[in-house]
């Protein structure tokens, strides 16, 4: 049931594509009735929501706001319809969750199962996506938190905590850092590395870090999952600049040792919980939200690292 009025629902996937044409083929509708709906609602609102270009449309500071009102309302919308059919005790509701990859092994699974043994009703769904992909789905309302890692301000979303989490590096048993309470990036660039691809959060401050120390690093293995990384380690093909949250010490990843990896530049990359900005939160997203806040800023506390 769609409780946005229609004009609203088309300025928003028009905002979501950049164009009428792609929006109409989205839709399913001709270009002429979005086009329509627009200069009705511009003429509402008695200001222009879209700067043309000759090859499509974006959105003007008036129709930022109004874009970021129209995902409240409609994200809103959907949760007080389950309410309303099912009652907040009745029936199951659903949890949508977006994370990046290194939130996925233990993080959130473990969030997930503590929030069902207090709430078996509620279910979960849960996509692992690259981390700016986390961040959009939460930002355009199709996904109710987003678990991911961060670089610099956040204005799209309401980030319910901030923690600085180490980076470590991968080594297989008897390896010669084993054991060694930190190295520099300079000493781990002297064996084959094994490295996440360009676009990653870790995979950036790693290269901005070699430039920095004037080293140069010649990746062995690149590759944009993790397992296929930890197995090269497993098989002694080299190390992995790879410390993601919730993998560092306790036998989370069997046959690999730890060692931290001592550089300012990883203090840049925050691991955060999501949510929107301004909208009113269903309960057991509410909750789960702080819950998962509780485990990303333990796992902060573990590592001796503050979070804000």
């Amino acid at each position: 049931m769609q409780l946005v009025p229609v004009s609203l629902g088309y300025f928003v996937e028009v905002a979501r594509t950049g164009s009428v044409s792609a929006a109409a083929q989205a839709l399913n509708i001709a270009p002429s009735a979005i086009s329509r709906q627009i200069a009705k609602l511009e003429s509402g609102v008695g200001v222009p929501l879209f700067v043309r270009h000759p090859r499509g449309m974006t959105v003007t500071d008036a129709g930022a706001r109004l874009l970021a009102h129209a995902r409240r309302t409609d994200a809103e919308s959907a949760a007080l319809v389950r309410e309303l059919r099912t009652g907040r005790d009745a029936g199951a509701s659903t949890v949508a969750v977006a994370c990046s990859e290194g939130f996925s092994r233990r993080v959130v699974p473990r969030a997930m199962a503590a929030f069902r043994r207090a709430h078996p009703d509620v279910a979960f769904r849960l996509d692992v996506v690259p981390r700016q992909e986390a961040t959009r789905r939460v930002t355009e309302g199709t996904a109710d938190v987003a678990a991911t890692y961060a670089m610099g301000p956040q204005h799209e979303v309401r980030v319910e905590c901030a923690v600085v989490i180490p980076v470590a590096a991968f080594v297989p048993p008897g390896h010669a850092l084993e054991g060694r309470e930190s190295v520099t990036l300079a000493e781990l660039c002297g064996y084959p590395l094994a490295l996440g691809t360009a676009g990653t959060s870790l995979r950036e401050l790693f290269d901005i870090g070699v430039r920095l120390e004037g080293v140069v690093a010649e990746p062995a293995v690149v590759c944009d999952a993790l397992a296929p990384l930890y197995e090269f380690v497993r098989a002694g093909g080299g190390v992995a600049g790879v410390g993601d949250l919730g993998d560092l010490g306790g036998g989370a990843v069997e046959g690999v040792s730890y060692v931290r990896v001592d550089h300012a530049v990883f203090r840049q990359r925050e691991a955060q919980v999501q949510t929107m900005v301004g909208r009113r939160l269903p309960w057991a997203v509410r909750e789960f939200a702080d819950l998962l806040v509780g485990e990303v800023m333990g796992r902060g506390r573990e590592r001796g690292v503050g979070g804000g």
